[in-house]
This record gives structure tokens, sequence and C-alpha cells, in this order.
């Protein structure tokens, strides 16, 4: 054991002798001053002006991409049909009966339906043109917004568009069914279509409440003051809806509101 111990110092003294012995030398900065020029460039330095342009209208579409929900639920009919279908579930009272999912899918098809003739005037006369190089950008946007303004000018209100119109100061003696602005258009278009999916909602609302009403009566009378008058009038309202086919009314009412 004092061999070993022996052994271990005589290795540590060596150790120390040789790092205190050898010489290194440290710089703070290069040898001979210069400091190395940092060159920061973008791409392969022989891009075009055309490979820009290019990538400012891939991001441009990138944009555009990430918005397309928001601007198919402002500027469609899908606002009508989902507020409508949220309206029927909570009138039935079947709010996990149907799933959302399910809800959210056929009103989106729905959607695709009843705006497929503006999509196909939208493409005709804007979209097409413009990747066959026959006009400009501004003119595709121009002519492709016109059928969608037309759109929503036939369901708006005007009395919600001339409120959007006074708050914006749009000059309304040159203000056309052309030249109207989106910005001005599109709120006055939700308010509208909420206005109108409200009203189809009471309509809805009417006769299940008449159900739970009378359902509510009989219990009272029989003494089942603790018995749900939900439970009961719940099968009644399913009832009452499958017999006058309430998908088929509710589905055609719903095209037809937007002249399908």
């Amino acid at each position: 054991m004092k061999n070993n111990k022996k052994k271990i110092i005589l290795m540590l003294i060596a150790v120390i002798g040789i790092i205190m012995f050898y010489n290194t030398n440290a710089y703070a900065a290069p040898n001979n001053g210069n400091f190395p020029q940092l060159n920061i460039s973008l791409g392969d330095g022989q891009s075009s002006p055309q490979n820009y342009v290019g990538n400012i209208k891939i991001l441009i579409f990138l944009t555009i991409l990430s918005l397309l929900p928001s601007i198919v639920i402002m500027v469609t009919s899908f606002t009508r049909i989902i507020v409508t279908f949220s309206f029927l579930k909570t009138a039935m009272g079947i709010q996990q009966a149907v799933p959302n999912q399910v809800l959210v899918g056929l009103a989106l098809f729905l959607t695709i339906f009843i705006m497929r003739p503006v999509y196909d005037e939208m493409n005709t006369n804007g979209i097409q043109p413009y990747l066959e190089n026959k006009i400009t950008q501004e003119e595709a946007m121009d002519k492709a917004s016109q059928p969608l303004k037309q759109f929503m000018l036939k369901q708006t209100r005007e009395k919600d568009l001339e409120l959007f119109v006074d708050i914006g100061n749009v000059d309304k003696d040159n203000l056309t069914k052309e030249n109207i602005p989106l910005t001005t258009l599109i709120p006055a278009f939700v308010i509208s279509e909420l206005k109108t999916s409200f009203q189809i909602g009471f309509l809805i609302y009417l006769p299940f409440i008449v159900i739970d009403m009378v359902v509510s009566s009989v219990l009272m009378s029989m003494g089942m003051f603790m018995l749900p008058p939900t439970m009961i009038s719940l099968p009644f309202k399913l009832i009452l809806f499958v017999m006058v086919d309430g998908w088929y009314l509710l589905v055609k009412s719903l095209i037809q509101s937007f002249g399908g």
C-alpha cells in the first residue's frame, strides 16, 4: 500500500512539473490584427429579378392559403349554414348526438355546391386569363372579385351596407357595385348573414318549444316533478323531425335562400 501511495504521489508531482514548465502562447486576437470579414448573400449571387418576383408570388400564395379558412367563412354561404345547424342542435337538445365535425363537413360541402357558379365565373374571367398571361395581376384580382361582390351584395341588406359606408367615409357619389371596397362589403355581408341565420333559427325553435311546453304541462299534471322534461320531449322532437323530413326541408330552404 505504501509503495502504491508513493507511486501516485510521484506521478502527480511529475504531471505538475510538466504543466509548469510547458510553454504555451494564448492570443486574444489574430497575430496580424485583422479580423475576418463577414459576408452574407442570398442565393448564389446569380439570381435574376424574375426569380425574385417568382419567389414573392409564392410567398403571396402561401399567405393567401393560410388565410383561406377565414376567407371561406367570411365571404361565402358557410356562416349562414353553420349557424343554422347550431340552432337546430340546440333546439332539439342533441348537442352530443350529432358531432360537430359532421355538421361542419356538411356545411362545407353545401357551401361548395352553392358557391360553384360564383367560382366558375371567377375562374373564367380572372384566374385563367391571368395564368395564360393575357391580363395583369391587378386586372385578374379585379375581374375575379366582381362575381364574389355580386353574390355578397345580393345577400347584404342595404341598411347594413350603409352603416359601413358611412363609418368608412366612402365616397357615395362615385360608389358603384363594381368599385365598392371589399373591406366595406365583407363586414356588412357577415352581419346580414348572422341576422338571416338568427331569423331561420327562430323559426326552427318554434315547433320544438311547443313540444317542450306540452310535455312539461303533462308531467306537472301527473305530478312527475323529478322527471326531466327534456328526457321525455327528445323522442317526440326526433319523431317530428323525421316525419316532416327535416333535413331535406332545412337544406332545401338554405339553398333556396341564396337564390339556388
